[in-house]
């Protein structure tokens, strides 16, 4: 009898994740999910209306909801960058969508510390599944070169169609017919993943394109919502030379239904190899709602409350839904106000996988607050941003207070608009002419808290010595 018991101890061990297996505690899998072009108000947890998203309100009612968390930039590269590199837009390597021909954008440099080099380090294996824009096939910036495992769009371009002629499977290119839904291959590899790595600490970073571009969506999804949208029609959806399709309101509902079941089809996955309770699921979207290919973000409310879309600087632009996930150890239906951003991200992930921290990073961890441990968590004295396109443009958050520049490519010294958050989410009413002392202790701050790039340029004219 004593040999079973020993036989079948063994056995089980066998199959244990490492560190559970030497009697230490297991190492945390991470899951980044984020979404491209998404708004604040595009999930029902965040106030939509006219379609539902349960799946993704499921993991805010079991786990931690975040209402002043930030994207890293109001467009798809520098969020990303931002995001695997844990620096602001003032420090980041990549600051726009500097495009690179044929396909792909600006590389970061060959030895930038990221989020999977860093958990590399700790024994995680590593995957990405969806839109890089970091660095062009064959760069010393390829995701290749970052994660151990990669499937999906490299270019940002590419990834305007769901039907595109081609994908990437690691350093492979994959030729598609143009008749395939790329969204549900590259959550098949999600999945796959997942399940090779269920043994093992993993990291899986997944960049998923919808909502983002053209309106897309497999008729399954899109035909309930045909007669809720039916004043829509008659009306043509289209992006660039992309395929057309009709109705976009319908299109958009469906495409936020696919793909909130697809972040079901994850937590499921989890739950079915019984690993959810070492899993640290996060969701977010990379910036503020996009009004391309058809997309109505007024008719959706897909902001919310808060003023402007995509490209802006304003709330609207850059504050991001953002839901953590992990049972057991989040207390759940819990809701923080914690100023937050995405390059808290690397931070974060480092305490959650045991690493040192790099010393240069822009972000803070936000372990304390996501185990209920408040006391000690740190927190920003100001977040900062830079745009580079629509003139180029500056913000800074500081406490309540919310700073915005515009225009500075015609005027470095542009005047300083000034909001109260606490009182005007919306940001109707400039109120710098109120408040000299604030715009005073923020105006250094511009100067401050950036470098001048090699690549993006804020100032041009005092480029030129």
């Amino acid at each position: 009898m004593k040999n079973t018991i020993l036989s079948l101890l063994f056995a089980l061990a066998a199959f244990a994740p490492k560190g559970l297996a030497a009697g230490k505690p297991a190492k945390p899998n991470i899951v980044y999910i984020m979404l491209d072009d998404a708004g604040y108000g595009d999930f029902s947890c965040y106030g939509q209306k006219k379609f539902q998203t349960p799946n993704i309100d499921m993991l805010a009612k079991e786990g931690i909801r975040f209402t002043q968390h930030y994207s890293g930039s109001t467009v798809c590269a520098p969020t990303r960058c931002a995001l695997m590199t844990g620096l602001h837009t003032g420090h980041c390597y990549v600051r726009g969508n500097k495009e690179v021909q044929p396909e792909g954008q600006a590389s970061m440099p060959a030895d930038i510390v990221t989020v999977p080099r860093l958990l590399k380090k700790a024994g995680y294996t590593t995957g990405m599944f969806g839109k890089w824009g970091l660095g062009a096939p064959g760069s010393t910036s390829d995701p290749v070169e970052h994660f151990d495992r990669f499937y999906g769009f490299n270019c940002q371009r590419q990834a305007h169609t769901y039907y595109p002629d081609h994908l990437w499977s690691d350093a492979n290119r994959v030729e598609l017919d143009g008749e395939t839904y790329a969204h549900d291959l590259i959550h098949d590899e999600v999945l796959k993943f997942i399940k090779a790595n269920a043994g093992n600490p993993f990291f899986a970073y997944v960049p998923y394109t919808i909502p983002h571009a053209a309106m897309h969506c497999p008729e399954e999804d899109v035909a309930p919502f045909r007669k809720q949208f039916s004043e829509f029609e008659g009306r043509p959806s289209k992006y660039g030379k992309h395929r057309v399709t009709m109705n976009p309101a319908a299109m958009f509902a469906g495409m936020m239904t696919r793909v909130d079941r697809h972040v079901g089809e994850v937590v499921a996955l989890l739950r079915q190899l019984g690993i959810e309770k070492n899993t640290v699921v996060m969701f977010t979207s990379d910036n503020g709602p996009h009004q391309e290919g058809g997309h109505m973000p007024d008719f959706f409310d897909s902001n919310g409350p808060l003023k402007g879309h995509k490209r802006d600087l304003y709330e609207g632009g850059i504050r991001a839904p953002f839901i953590t996930w992990w049972p057991g150890k989040i207390k759940a239906g819990g809701t923080s106000d914690l100023v937050s951003a995405h390059w808290d991200f690397l931070p974060t992930a480092c305490e959650l996988a045991g690493v040192d921290i790099p010393k240069n990073t822009d972000g803070i961890s936000m372990v304390p607050t996501l185990l209920g441990q408040e006391a000690r968590q740190k927190r920003h004295s100001y977040l900062y941003w830079e745009f580079h396109e629509k003139g180029k443009r500056q913000a800074i958050r500081m406490g309540n207070w919310k700073a915005v520049r515009l225009n500075l490519a015609k005027d470095s010294n542009a005047a300083i608009e000034l909001y109260d958050l606490s009182r005007d989410i919306g940001e109707e009413n400039n109120i710098a002419a109120l408040h000299a002392d604030v715009v005073g202790r923020i105006k250094p701050l511009f100067s401050s808290a950036r470098v001048e790039s090699e690549v993006f340029t804020l100032f041009p004219e005092k480029g030129k010595k």
